[in-house]
Order: structure tokens, then C-alpha cells, then sequence
């Protein structure tokens, strides 16, 4: 039988553990009250950073508008006015390239009233004031120029086809130009006229003719045509070789005249015939002679005799030539003039 002391001592160790559990059960709350609270403060921090950040979008996406805002206007800030801002923007750009291209290395100073001028030699016609520039064609030497301006790199604006062009100032007179080559003659010289054309050349020639037509009339036309820088070459005496001593007493006494006046004078000896019954080479080569020796020295000799028998000719009836022969025979004229220059 349990006594009463026996009764005391165990209720004192119930108590004993009882409390004991207590401390165990008090501590594991414990811990577990740090980890949820550990785990609270966590999420806390999460859901903070994530407002933060939600936050901070939000003020700067408020800055943005309010910048477009004050930039644009609350209604501009439509698809179709970003459209028109870009619009704008390229057109700008656009605008600004055209101006770039549109500057020039010249200046054009325009005319009032177009001027009535002259075009001194063949000449090229550029889309601009420069030999860079595009040609837009030529004109011929005597050609009259519609000129609407003047730039200050020395070049003309004329009025050409339906819109304009630029000519060198080099080549533009005021006053209607002495043409460059002039031909002085019989029918030959009038058969060259057709074989080779009239761009840059004159021509004073009748079939038939000789002495008394130059002195007559030839001499006075010459006047029309023949200045400064003109070349002329004569080429009479195939109709008349007996007057060799009148064409060199008439030719010297007007080369003070010539030679002042700027012109260039060159005679062309008589070419040669063919099977020819009026005249003979033999009569050509003396009356030649006579010539060479005697004109002037400021009187240039061609020796064309010696070239087309050297190189050769085609007659068809004896005295004149084809057009082949007329060819050759006026690039062997520009080729001794050229060696002269």
C-alpha cells in the first residue's frame, strides 16, 4: 500500500516532467514562431521590391507622358501624329538634300534683256558653267546667241532648244566674228566647198574664173569675211597660168592690208591635172615656181602639187576631182596650218 509519503514524492516527479514537456513544447514554439516571422518578413520584403518596382515604373512611365504632354499636346499623341511628325521629319531631310544639290561652284548673274552676241568659233553648249558639265550640243562658228546671263567663272547662259545651256566666255563676241578658214578660188576651190562643208569656213569661188575676178570682186568680199585671226588660203591660175606675174604683183600689194588686219595668208600652189587637153603639168609646175619665189614671205606657201602627186588623185574628167581627193586635199591644208600655229 502506497503511503501518503509515497503518494507526495510521486506527484512531485509528475509535476517534474510535466513542466519539462512544457519547456520542450515552449522552446519548438518558439523556434517555429522565428521561422514563420522570418518567413513574414521575407514575403514582406518581396511584396515591397515588387511595389517599388511597379511604382517606379509607373512614375517614370507618368514623366514620359507628361513630357509628350507638354511636347505634343494630350490629342497629338495619336498614331496619326507620330505619322505626321515622321512625315515631317523626312521631308525636312528631304528638303535639306535638294538645297545641298541645288549649290553650284558659280553664280549666275542674269540679264535684264537678253544680249544679242556671237559665237567666235564651234563651240560646245554644256548644261553648266564648267567643261565638267554635261554638252548638250555645239554651235557653229557665226552663230547668233540669245545671252540671258553672265557667271563669274567666265561663262555665258544662252537660250538653247526650249531651256538653256552655258557657253565659254572665250568663245563669244559682241560683234559678228571674222571666220576662221577662208577659201579664195576657182571651180576647185567651189568643188571643195562641197566635198568638205562651210562649219568654220568661208568661201569666195566662181567656176571659170582667174585674175580679173579675184582683182574685180573676189578682193572686195574678202572684206566681208576675212579679220582678225583668219586664215585664208588662194588657190587661183589653173584657168589662167599665163598671168603668174599679175597674181603676184596683186596679192603683194594687199598683204600690208591683210597682215594688219590679223589675216593669216597662205596661197596653194595649182594642183595637178589629169588627161586634161586645156592645160598641162609642165605649165603648172613653172607657173608654181614663179609664185613660190617671188610672193611676199609673209605670204605662206602650200605646197599642194607636190602632195596630191605624191599621194595620189582621182579625175573624172581631167581638172577636177571626187570628193575623196577634195578631202584629202583640205586636211593637208589644216595639217601644214597646224604646224604653223
Amino acid at each position: 500500500m502506497t503511503s501518503y509519503y509515497d503518494y507526495c514524492k510521486i506527484c512531485v516527479m509528475l509535476k517534474k516532467k510535466t513542466n519539462k514537456n512544457q519547456i520542450i513544447l515552449g522552446s519548438f514554439a518558439a523556434a517555429f514562431s522565428v521561422v514563420v516571422l522570418a518567413g513574414l518578413v521575407a514575403d514582406k520584403h518581396i511584396a515591397m521590391a515588387n511595389a517599388a518596382s511597379d511604382e517606379t515604373t509607373l512614375v517614370a512611365g507618368e514623366v514620359l507622358n507628361i513630357q509628350l504632354d507638354e511636347a505634343l499636346g494630350e490629342d497629338d499623341l495619336s498614331d496619326g501624329a507620330v505619322t505626321e511628325t515622321v512625315d515631317m521629319i523626312a521631308a525636312t531631310e528631304a528638303s535639306s538634300e535638294e538645297v545641298i544639290e541645288e549649290v553650284l561652284p558659280y553664280t549666275v548673274t542674269a540679264y535684264e534683256t537678253p544680249l544679242v552676241m556671237y559665237a567666235s568659233d564651234t563651240v560646245n553648249v554644256r548644261s553648266g558653267a564648267g567643261t565638267d558639265y554635261d554638252k548638250l550640243g555645239r554651235i557653229t562658228w557665226g552663230s547668233e546667241l540669245q545671252v540671258i546671263g553672265v557667271t563669274d567663272n567666265n561663262w555665258y547662259e544662252i537660250s538653247y532648244g526650249d531651256g538653256a545651256g552655258f557657253i565659254s566666255g572665250d568663245y563669244v563676241t559682241s560683234e559678228l566674228p571674222s571666220v576662221p578658214y577662208l577659201f579664195v578660188g576657182d571651180s576647185r576651190t567651189v568643188q571643195l566647198e562641197n566635198a568638205v562643208g562651210t562649219t568654220d569656213k568661208a568661201y569666195v569661188a566662181k567656176v571659170g574664173e582667174g585674175y580679173s575676178w579675184f582683182k574685180n570682186t573676189a578682193l572686195s568680199e574678202i572684206q566681208e569675211y576675212a579679220g582678225n585671226g583668219t586664215t585664208m588660203i588662194i588657190n587661183f591660175g589653173v584657168n589662167d597660168l599665163a598671168n603668174a606675174s599679175k597674181y603676184i604683183s596683186l596679192v603683194n600689194s594687199y598683204i600690208d592690208v591683210w597682215d594688219a588686219a590679223g589675216v593669216t595668208v597662205y596661197y596653194s600652189s595649182v594642183t595637178p591635172v589629169g588627161n586634161c587637153n586645156s592645160v598641162s603639168n609642165a605649165q603648172i609646175e613653172s607657173f608654181n615656181a614663179k609664185l613660190q619665189a617671188e610672193l611676199d614671205p609673209r605670204i605662206k606657201w602650200i605646197d599642194s602639187y607636190s602632195y596630191l602627186t605624191q599621194t595620189g588623185f582621182s579625175t573624172p574628167d581631167g581638172l577636177h576631182y571626187d570628193k575623196t581627193t577634195y578631202k584629202n586635199l583640205y586636211s593637208y591644208y589644216m595639217s601644214v596650218v597646224a604646224t604653223d600655229v
